[in-house]
């Protein structure tokens, strides 16, 4: 079962309302399409123009070690594949992955605590795209299920990915460093 060519890609924005707490702010069929003359169809997803990469030499980039972040200034783009939830991960903390990761990876203080264990928070701008399988991406006091062909814009927002399915969810995350809205 594959993506129809020339649907329309369902995109999820995340923000921030104007207490700080993590919220959707878009959730549609993106509207910024174009058909070229040769036929290929163009969705415009998201567009951010401050950053310049450096792309020279031909060093192994891919090398470099980072935890989730990309390094200051940098982006990063991966696979992440997903297994479904088990019960010993239903039983960890509630601040598991913000204390793995450390304090950064914490929403501002007074903003919310983490409601699963698998939620944190970082100064980027995501782009997710699943792949293959399903999955539901926690928010403060909110979620969203995600399915193959859709794409998330998360802008520095607090949030978990859950797996309620029988089978593993595959997403590629491009993760450019931004400014943290909240601070």
């Amino acid at each position: 079962m594959g993506i129809e060519p020339n649907s329309l890609a369902r995109r999820v924005v995340t923000g921030h309302d104007s207490t700080g707490k993590a919220i959707v702010i878009i959730d549609d069929n993106t509207p910024y399409t174009a058909r070229r003359a040769e036929g290929a169809f163009q969705q415009r997803i998201w567009v951010t123009d401050t950053g310049p990469a450096d792309m020279r030499g031909d060093t192994d980039r891919g090398a470099i070690e980072v935890r989730i972040a990309p390094p200051t200034g940098g982006s990063i783009i991966r696979y992440l594949d997903i297994p479904p939830e088990s019960e010993e991960s239903k039983k960890l903390p509630a601040d598991h992955m913000t204390q793995m990761l450390g304090d950064q990876h914490h929403a501002p203080k007074g903003v919310r605590p983490p409601r699963h264990p698998g939620m944190h928070r970082t100064r980027t701008i995501d782009y997710a795209i699943v792949l293959y399988g399903e999955i539901d991406m926690l928010l403060d006091d909110t979620e969203v299920h995600l399915k193959a062909g859709d794409v998330l814009v998360q802008q520095a927002t607090n949030h978990a990915w859950v797996n309620r399915g029988k089978e593993p969810c595959r997403i590629c995350f491009v993760l450019i460093d931004g400014a943290d809205p909240l601070v």
